[in-house]
């Protein structure tokens, strides 16, 4: 059964941006989807959000996709890296990816290990990197270098900030080039 796994960033909860929008839209095309509000989302740590999602019910197969938006993209990383060796999800979609804590003390929980990209190219039969040319947060950089490391797709949307209702306004309570990504198998 097709599923998604969507991770909210930062601050932000499931109810937060496009996040239950997309559920709403692939529930309508008979997916499972959780998506979660992540413990202690103010100070985001791996280990924690591993600890969290492996513990529950949920179950990685060939049709799983994960979808994260800022730090919770960062966090698919994880997840990816913990994922049994005989599992191997569908695409992992990066929106609004960063490649290090940014000189934020808040954001360092992501990166206390270092990321095995050999383990995480394994785990996920595509890698899709949605970013803005002008996010006020994460550098394009950062998407340049984890799509790189990954040999994923990158696709960058002239001045869309951050993707997000508090950066971008309420065009962002919808993401449409999210449908278009899970859609095209390329």
């Amino acid at each position: 059964m097709k599923n998604a796994l969507v991770l909210h960033g930062t601050n932000d909860s499931s109810k937060g941006n496009w996040f239950q929008w997309l559920r709403k839209e692939l529930e309508e095309k008979d997916w499972k989807v959780w998506v979660p509000d992540l413990p202690q989302a103010d100070a985001p740590n791996i280990e924690r959000y591993q600890n969290f999602i492996f513990s529950s019910d949920w179950k990685f197969n060939n049709e799983s996709v994960i979808v994260g938006h800022s730090s919770g993209a960062v966090a698919i990383l994880g997840l990816l890296q913990m994922l049994p060796e005989d599992v191997v999800i569908d695409t992992a979609v990066f929106v609004g990816a960063f490649r290090n804590d940014l000189g934020r003390d808040d954001l360092r929980g992501l990166f206390e290990e270092p990321f095995n990209f050999a383990k995480i190219r394994a785990s996920a039969k595509r890698f899709v990197f949605l970013h803005s040319d002008n996010d006020p947060y994460c550098p394009l950089e950062g998407a340049e270098y984890l799509s790189g490391e990954l040999g994923g797709k990158l696709i960058v949307v002239p001045g869309a900030s951050h993707f997000s209702l508090g950066a971008g306004g309420d065009s962002y309570e919808k993401l449409p080039a999210l449908l278009d990504i899970l859609n095209d198998k390329k």
